[in-house]
């Protein structure tokens, strides 16, 4: 709390007032004379600025007579217009949006804007939701601004509470592609083990993308793998970076969360915890004399831990310490053009981020054979700590050859992640043991190369635009062994235990007579290290062409089509293609469909991680492993070989707009075979057949990445848009809502697994599936602006989630309705103060009985989280 108020007043110490000189009145129209309501006016540099009226019509004052005006309005060119101190300025606005040669997610035709497309594209301008808005991270940002998207916080999950798993329109984390200005982004090395969504999944950490460096983003909520190749089977995330220049903008903001639920149940030991401060810069410099730029973005973020536990008095089994984790997460951006000669250009772009995290683990009770009195009386709550890098870099060149626009591009991109447990000891070294362990970690690292042509024709039909190319990708993933002390068992002697040591030299819990109770188990506390034995360093290689074409066969009916060959190293040849069309009805009232085949590979994590765990189940440990897809344990059970995911996506839906209205719907049907998933976990008790494997481990339960079920989705996504004028002020208004069913087809099993279908993929981890998102979400923004003040109200519903718990009883999230307030006031042209509180009334998910959530809390991370109200303060500035 301390440092909420202290930010405070760093803010308020930062204000100043400039006044304003001139006024400035005009009419916006567009190129056929009609005048457009609510285009966006703004004095470069500051806060000023306004809209237009019904009829077009304007009128700002600005503080400078050689002032720069940026007019932009959705589905035209933003043009920016230097004064001279006068008094009148009308300006005309061409279709069309300059992407400075990046395409719109979706097309690879330049002459189409985001209005004109046959498929769903939502366009999230980054640089106005995060002034409205509490939530400070990419992924927080996406949950709450698009409905299909859902990100939530985990506690207790290992890797997933230091990259926040998150989905498109409830498929899997790596079942939707991001790029960045067009260009594919890494994943991340991580593999979410536990937690309520993206179980066996990877993903992308959009967190590691500073939300200050992004112009906006694009969601293309379409299958695309015959466009983009793998993963693009839910959609597509384009971010693209911002290329202002002579331009300096930045945010400091703070924030504390009410750290008292209000729940029966729940324990409440702070008034206010996850004290949070980001401070962030934009800058952006011009380079030649034709256009060129170099932009940079750097972002600090500190978050402290949110502490959330049950209540011993009310329950038996507990969590001490459950919450978020702790994080200092600083990053870097870049986004760089210079012009050459003529048509060719250099560009480039990347980033550097470094993450240091200190999450949860479970709490090691004193009387446990994982304690050591002697080093913690009470028993003790480990820490699982992190160290996360993750650096890229993507250059090029585009230039015309033959008026074809032409795109060669290299793009690097890796994320390295190192575990170190804290607050922990090695039980079976007991006295002697360190209480800090350097655990290892693993690193996905991603090579892209791609060569694209482009040219549109301009008088064959209505206009055809054609593009093709190739692209060459290589993989790396890799597994670090941690120190000894962090995986080993160690004997009386101190030596590692191995399959001679004899069972008098084994290290046991004893009670006060000496009496043997139970064996000391070794490794880490709350993250058993990465052995020697788990180490590998795999590559693969994909070599794809693909062509595509647009096709008007007059301004108001087009079709288009797509075609993708993939070859992969290890598990051969893909084709895939894609169908998609728009007829405008009427002016303002237009169609639009679409067909594809999809796929995913298999990810390198998903066919090489192994490793040993602890697992919590019903508040009892157990020790795991999760074992390589072609490992010995794996061939005994008849588990066969990864494959990819295949898919069939239909899509149709209509678009309107009269005046200020706008709306969109679009319903979706996604048929994917061959899930990748984690099964459940096979023991000596249903699958004795393994027992021997298992002693050699010395683990009790095994369980495996594998191709386990197909699923069937369908829904609907709708977006209403709004804006009119209420007294002296405007208002914006918007309702987006995602209705989403996902149905489970058969599971695919063994002969050899064949009766076991529960233990492979029971109804409690397709429970988990199918909690990807909930089955509906909807959100309601209002924002009013009068002057120099500013009001966001939005209200987001959560629908209903049902999971199972360890007792296989059905934990029910009923739907909540989460309020979140902003209030602003521009200072003067260049300083803006936003004060507002994100979940307002403090809701939080319904409770269960923490003994048997997945998570040991009263809550599983489900929905709006289980953080409650956060209060929040933003200072902005742009000069």
């Amino acid at each position: 709390m301390k440092q909420f108020l202290s930010t405070l007043a760093l803010l308020w110490t930062c204000m100043a007032f400039l006044t304003a000189q001139n006024t400035l009145t005009g009419i916006i129209t567009d190129e056929d004379g009609t005048p457009l309501f609510g285009v966006n006016i703004l004095e470069k540099g500051t806060n000023n600025g306004t809209i237009t009226d019904f009829d077009g019509s304007y009128s700002l004052d600005y503080s400078r007579s050689d002032a720069v005006l940026v007019i932009s309005y959705t589905g035209f060119k933003a043009q920016e217009i230097t004064l001279h101190g006068q008094s009148q300025l009308n300006v005309t606005l061409e279709s069309g949006i300059d992407l400075t040669g990046i395409e719109i997610v979706g097309t690879r035709s330049l002459n189409r804007t985001v209005t004109e497309s046959p498929v769903a594209i939502d366009i999230i301008e980054i640089g106005k939701v995060t002034n409205d808005v509490g939530q400070l991270e990419v992924n927080q940002i996406l949950q709450y601004a698009a409905p299909s998207f859902n990100a939530s916080r985990q506690s207790g999950s290992d890797g997933a509470d230091h990259v926040d798993p998150a989905t498109l329109r409830g498929l899997g984390p790596d079942q939707t592609l991001v790029l960045i200005n067009g260009k594919r982004r890494h994943q991340s090395s991580n593999v979410n083990i536990f937690g309520s969504r993206g179980r066996g999944n990877t993903g992308t950490d959009l967190n590691a993308i500073p939300a200050s460096a992004i112009e906006r983003i694009e969601i293309l909520r379409d299958g695309a793998s015959a466009q983009y190749g793998s993963d693009a089977i839910a959609g597509v995330i384009n971010i693209v970076l911002k290329s202002s220049v002579n331009e300096f903008t930045g945010n400091i903001s703070t924030g504390v969360f009410n750290a008292k639920p209000g729940v029966n149940g729940a324990l409440e030991p702070e008034n206010y915890d996850g004290e949070t401060i980001q401070i962030n810069g934009n800058y952006g410099v011009t380079l030649g004399a034709n256009g060129g730029f170099f932009n940079v973005t750097t972002d600090f973020l500190s978050k402290a831990r949110t502490n959330r536990p049950s209540d011993p008095s009310v329950f038996d089994i507990y969590r001490e310490e459950y919450g978020d984790a702790a994080l200092d997460n600083f990053n870097t951006f870049f986004n760089a053009a210079l012009p050459i000669a003529g048509n060719t250009s250099f560009y480039a772009f990347g980033g550097y981020g470094y993450r240091d995290t200190d999450a949860f683990a479970w709490t090691r009770t004193s009387d446990s054979e994982r304690n050591v009195t002697a080093i913690y009386p009470n028993g003790f709550n480990p820490h699982i700590t992190s160290k996360i890098w993750d650096k890229s870099i993507s250059t090029g060149m585009r230039t015309k050859l033959r008026n074809w626009d032409v795109d060669f591009n290299n793009t690097f991109g890796v994320n390295t992640f190192l575990y170190n447990i804290t607050g922990t000891l090695n039980a079976s070294l007991e006295e002697k043991s360190p209480t800090r362990f350097d655990a290892g970690g693993y690193q996905l690292s991603q090579n892209t190369t791609g060569l694209n042509f482009t040219q549109f024709f301009p008088d064959l039909l209505a206009g055809i635009n054609i593009a093709f190319g190739a692209e060459y990708r290589i993989d790396n993933y890799e597994i670090f062994a941690g120190e000894e002390g962090s995986y080993a068992t160690y004997d009386k002697k101190g030596l590692p235990v191995n399959i001679n040591t004899p069972d008098s030299l084994i290290v046991y819990l004893t009670d006060i007579e000496g009496n043997l109770i139970d064996k000391r188990p070794g490794g880490s506390q709350g993250f058993p290290g990465f052995q020697p034995a788990n180490e590998l360093n795999e590559f693969r290689s994909n070599f794809a062409v693909y062509a595509d074409g647009e096709f008007d066969f007059s301004d108001r009916f087009m079709v288009g089509a797509a075609a993708r060959f993939e070859n992969y190293s290890d598990f051969g040849n893909t084709l895939n293609g894609k169908l998609a069309t728009r007829l405008e009805l009427a002016d303002n009232l237009a169609f639009r469909a679409s067909v594809s085949s999809g796929f995913r590979a298999p990810s390198l994590v998903q066919i090489y991680y192994n490793t040993t765990f602890t697992d919590f189940v019903s508040g009892v440990p157990i020790d795991k492993v999760i074992a390589k897809n072609n490992s010995p344990i794996t061939r005994v059970l008849g588990i066969p070989e990864l494959k990819e995911e295949t898919s069939t996506n239909l899509s149709a839906g209509f678009t309107f707009r009269s005046g200020s209205f706008s709306a969109s719907i679009d319903g979706y049907m996604v048929n994917i075979k061959d899930r990748v998933v984690l099964t459940g976990a096979f023991d000596a008790g249903n699958s004795p057949e393994i027992a021997p494997e298992l002693d050699k481990l010395r683990v009790g339960a095994v369980q495996f990445f594998t191709n386990a079920i197909d699923t069937k989705t369908k829904g609907v996504d709708a977006i209403l848009t709004y804006t009119t004028h209420l007294g002296n002020g405007r208002l914006a208004a918007s309702f987006a809502a995602n209705f989403n069913d996902m149905q489970l087809d058969k599971i695919n099993t063994s002969d050899k697994l064949k009766g076991k279908e529960d233990i492979y993929f029971g109804r409690r981890e397709q429970l988990f599936l199918l909690a990807s998102a909930p089955q509906n979400k909807m959100n309601l923004a209002l924002d009013y602006k009068l002057k120099k003040f500013s009001t966001n109200l939005r209200f987001t519903r959560f629908g209903e989630v049902r999971l199972e718990d360890f007792n296989g009883e059905d934990d029910v999230y009923k739907a909540k309705v989460v309020f979140d307030l902003t209030l602003g006031f521009d200072l003067s042209h260049n300083l803006s103060l936003r004060l507002g509180a994100a979940n307002l009334l403090n809701v939080y998910p319904s409770a269960q009985d923490p003994g048997a959530t997945e998570t040991g809390g009263i809550w599983d991370a489900v929905q709006m989280g289980a953080n409650g109200t956060f209060y929040f303060a933003k200072l902005g500035f742009k000069f």
